[in-house]
């Protein structure tokens, strides 16, 4: 047990006041579209995300401003511009600024309202904190999030929550892996429908959450 490990595990906490718990990052459209259904439709869905989608563009980017080789605000205004839509914008931004917020009032530091895989990297760099684990974290907390959004929005139960995180630990792994380089010009998604799904739930009619 170790004072990096416990901060890394406060810092990702659903505890921690940045507000996830409010951001479906498209779910809800697409349980509303009937694209995600059951279970086995909500790990392809994540495991799509964590491979070619944003999962892995954030851990991209959190490494980017870990490594501090590009600018700060240069990697920032690339997560900002790489948003797919309205709502991808407000939820990097919203949640990174809160975490600044945060961090500032507890553990000090003068960080900007930085997007939030930005801010991530910028507090753990500051503090030396490990990138490997802390991209193994993030990732994990990520996905385990949308896992409790999707628990509330279809017919998925506890169990098979818990199922689908198991299963897609080595996934989270490997995408922690390829993204520790930090090298933006490797930035990309293909992870279309995750996007469309998130423009779809600007103007959807019934609404949970915030994206």
């Amino acid at each position: 047990m170790t004072t990096d490990l416990l901060t890394l595990a406060q810092w990702l906490s659903p505890a921690f006041p940045v507000g996830a718990f409010s951001y479906s990052h498209g779910l809800e459209a697409a349980f509303e579209a009937g694209w995600i259904a059951d279970a086995a439709g909500l790990e392809a869905w994540l495991a799509d995300l964590l491979t070619d989608g944003s999962a892995a563009a954030d851990a991209r980017l959190l490494a980017a401003a870990w490594h501090g080789h590009t600018p700060l605000e240069e990697v920032d205004a690339t997560a900002r511009a790489f948003a797919a839509s309205a709502e991808r914008l407000t939820e990097t931004e919203a949640q990174g600024a809160a975490f600044c917020a945060t961090h500032g009032a507890i553990w000090g530091g003068k960080f900007a309202a930085l997007t939030y895989p930005v801010a991530l990297g910028a507090a753990v760099r500051a503090r030396g904190l490990p990138l490997d684990l802390t991209l193994a974290m993030y990732l994990q907390a990520f996905t385990a999030n949308l896992v409790a959004c999707a628990q509330r929005l279809g017919p998925i139960g506890q169990t098979e929550g818990q199922r689908i995180l198991a299963n897609l630990a080595p996934r989270i792994e490997a995408t922690a892996s390829a993204a520790a380089d930090g090298d933006l010009a490797r930035l990309a998604s293909s992870g279309f429908l995750s996007d469309v799904a998130a423009m779809r739930h600007e103007t959807q009619y019934s609404r949970v959450f915030r994206t």
